[in-house]
């Protein structure tokens, strides 16, 4: 029987093994990505079971624990054992999360009794990587005139960030914090945590970066890596609020690399915050990454 006790911690050590386990079974929602997981353990406390070749995500943040459901070939049986110690672990109405499209019609098909719900805050945006390289067309007018502005603007480089520049982008985080007062805002300070983690273990993690230098001076960065064969994942980006259009910039000089690689881009979900769900819209997604949640108040299962 499935328990707490086939849970271990995600370490950085376990990398080799989840890149082989995704690439039989490829991911396309960054929450269940390896870099999320080890630069947000500090908060979200991931742990992870290997049971009949699925690997079985679990997370711990504030004291509320979370499962996903199995990655792996469907096993009715197994999936079983995961509803059951989700509903025996879980600490609130959601104790089984980042369900996606597939494996929910599977679970409802099984057993119509589940009530799974549509995670709107968590499903990721989506966008053609040609459309944020290349901006084309009225609907992207006014980015468009942000990133040239930008570009007149301010007489700036763009690198990759590597080892030799890691000095110099934690000194620009210092500087982001304290432009976003990260000691007064909880999310803000987990978030600089799990950046600072991502540039300290950048190479061990396979993460690419670019950053923009104004002057001699780094005003923004983002982080990314491939999610799967066609899609890659803006993990962090961040810049300093004085440089006007900087966001717009970065974003565009991401897409620019990318755009020879992958055909889309993901840039996460907006967690709900109105303010970051307007600015994911403006760019006008391709698609979402659509994921549900099994709300506790469904019959207790008998998965067939």
């Amino acid at each position: 029987m499935l328990g707490k006790k086939d849970f271990k911690p995600v370490m950085l050590a376990d990398r080799a093994f989840f890149e082989r386990h995704y690439a039989l079974y490829p991911q396309t929602h960054s929450d269940n990505t390896f870099t999320s997981m080890v630069c947000w353990n500090h908060f979200m406390h991931y742990q992870y079971a290997y049971v009949k070749g699925n690997v079985i995500l679990s997370c711990t943040a504030a004291g509320v624990t979370r499962l996903h459901p199995p990655i792996g070939p469907h096993d009715p049986t197994l999936m079983r054992e995961v509803v059951r110690l989700a509903m025996e672990i879980g600490d609130d109405n959601k104790p089984l999360t980042l369900i996606d499209p597939e494996t929910a019609q599977w679970m409802k098909k099984t057993n119509p009794d589940l009530m799974l719900v549509p995670d709107l805050n968590h499903f990721e945006y989506v966008y053609r990587a040609l459309d944020l390289a290349e901006l084309p067309g009225k609907k992207y007018l006014k980015i468009r005139s942000q990133v040239n502005k930008f570009r007149k603007n301010y007489r700036h480089t763009v690198e990759p960030i590597t080892p030799e520049n890691r000095e110099e982008i934690t000194e620009f985080l210092i500087k982001w914090c304290e432009s976003k007062k990260c000691e007064e805002n909880f999310t803000l300070a987990h978030e600089i945590e799990a950046v600072s983690y991502a540039i300290e273990h950048l190479t061990e993690l396979h993460l690419r970066g670019l950053l923009i230098r104004v002057g001699s001076q780094v005003c923004a960065i983002s982080l990314f890596e491939c999610l799967n064969t066609d899609m890659a994942v803006i993990h962090f980006e961040k810049g300093l609020p004085e440089y006007q259009g900087i966001y717009k910039a970065i974003n565009s000089e991401t897409a620019a690399l990318l755009v020879n690689e992958v055909e889309y881009i993901n840039r996460e979900s907006d967690l709900g915050i109105s303010g970051l769900r307007k600015a994911k819209l403006r760019y006008h997604p391709h698609h979402m990454v659509e994921v549900y949640s099994l709300n506790r108040r469904t019959c207790f299962p008998v998965i067939k």
